[in-house]
């Protein structure tokens, strides 16, 4: 299996969301996402800005409202598109990420950091309240770093961020590649329809209060075993062998 690497490259523009990036961004997060090759996605981007999140020329009052709803209605899209898709995606950090960037950010699985990277809400200072960003943020992060993030705009650091769980990992920004590559490796050398079934299963769980949540993957537990890569794991394991996965 191999990991695609999805490259936001427009750092000139600090990467920003603009439409055509994030329609872009959209299509090849799908692109053949079915292939039973594709194992992982990992997004990163080009200069020292990963991502500066909309681009506020789109945002100014020259365009019309509906523009403006098809802007967050895309972002939105493909923030919800990363959490259904049947791989895991990995965000690798290096350098800033702002707004709809932090969002992005926060709506990937993982996300690897270099040491330089750096995390912040700063629309209240524009007088646009990143409230969009404030879903993924606040289901990431404690409500009250989230809260002082989006009340101050100021940055959290790469520490920061992992103290508080917005990133699963930080290493020096020459480790940054390495670590994220280690992280890939170690789930295409799992089987694909265990990790789709236990990613969809993931976030639905966490919608649910306990009693519900465990009611639904105790039956999905049961459905994993009646797959054929489950039966292989199984197997392999009692004979001590390695599992040879169906994908």
């Amino acid at each position: 299996g191999f990991c695609r690497n999805i490259i936001l490259n427009n750092p000139r523009k600090r990467n920003a969301l603009s439409l055509s990036m994030l329609q872009s961004l959209r299509e090849d997060l799908l692109h053949d996402v079915k292939s039973k090759d594709l194992r992982v996605i990992i997004i990163s981007a080009e200069g020292p800005v990963f991502c500066s999140g909309h681009d506020l020329k789109e945002l100014s009052s020259e365009d019309d409202m509906k523009h403006h709803s098809q802007v967050f209605e895309v972002c939105a899209e493909v923030m919800t598109l990363i959490q259904k898709l049947p791989v895991p995606v990995i965000a690798k950090v290096n350098g800033l990420a702002t707004a709809a960037g932090c969002q992005l950010v926060a709506s990937c699985d993982i996300a690897v950091a270099s040491e330089k990277s750096q995390f912040a809400t700063p629309g209240v200072n524009i007088g646009l309240f990143c409230s969009t960003p404030a879903v993924a943020l606040g289901r990431s992060l404690p409500r009250k770093v989230a809260l002082e993030m989006l009340f101050t705009g100021e940055a959290l650091s790469a520490q920061e961020a992992l103290m508080h769980g917005l990133v699963s990992k930080v290493v020096p920004e020459d480790k940054l590649e390495e670590e994220t590559m280690k992280i890939s490796h170690k789930i295409c050398e799992s089987s694909k329809s265990v990790l789709a079934l236990g990613k969809a299963t993931f976030y639905r769980q966490m919608t649910q209060d306990l009693d519900a949540a465990y009611k639904m993957t105790t039956q999905v537990m049961v459905d994993n075993l009646t797959l054929r890569d489950g039966q292989e794991g199984i197997e392999a394991f009692i004979q001590k062998r390695k599992p040879v996965w169906s994908h």
